[in-house]
């Protein structure tokens, strides 16, 4: 089992930025930040694989986000610059990709969230 606690949401102006940041309870090799507003489907935003270096990001957040990983302390990190409001969501991490497209595929572990908000 693996535990995933993020923290560093909050509330924010257009153009502002943030950085979220996910604590694992052990080391994962793939991990990811996914996102989700109300009656809306869950959206992956970025995605990080240890061993091979792939990171995937979506076309949304491309050129504005950044995922990171600090495998020393087991973190995940989502640096968002020049946010929007339509980044506004509830942001979740997750940790060891399995199956399917990474977006919208099997991830074995997943933290409570973390709320953001930005506002124009």
């Amino acid at each position: 089992q693996v535990q995933l606690v993020e923290s560093g949401g909050g509330s924010v102006q257009a153009g502002g930025s943030l950085r979220l940041s996910c604590a694992a309870s052990r080391y994962t090799g793939s991990s990811g930040w996914f996102r989700q507003t109300p009656g809306n489907e869950r959206e992956g935003v970025a995605a990080i694989w240890v061993r091979s270096g792939v990171i995937q990001y979506a076309d949304s957040v491309k050129g504005r986000f950044t995922i990171s990983r600090d495998n020393a302390n087991n973190m995940t990190y989502l640096q968002m610059n020049s946010l929007k409001p339509e980044d506004t969501a509830m942001y979740y991490c997750a940790a060891d990709f399995s199956s399917g497209f990474w977006a919208n595929g099997r991830w074995e572990y997943w933290g409570q969230g973390t709320q953001v908000t930005v506002s124009s």
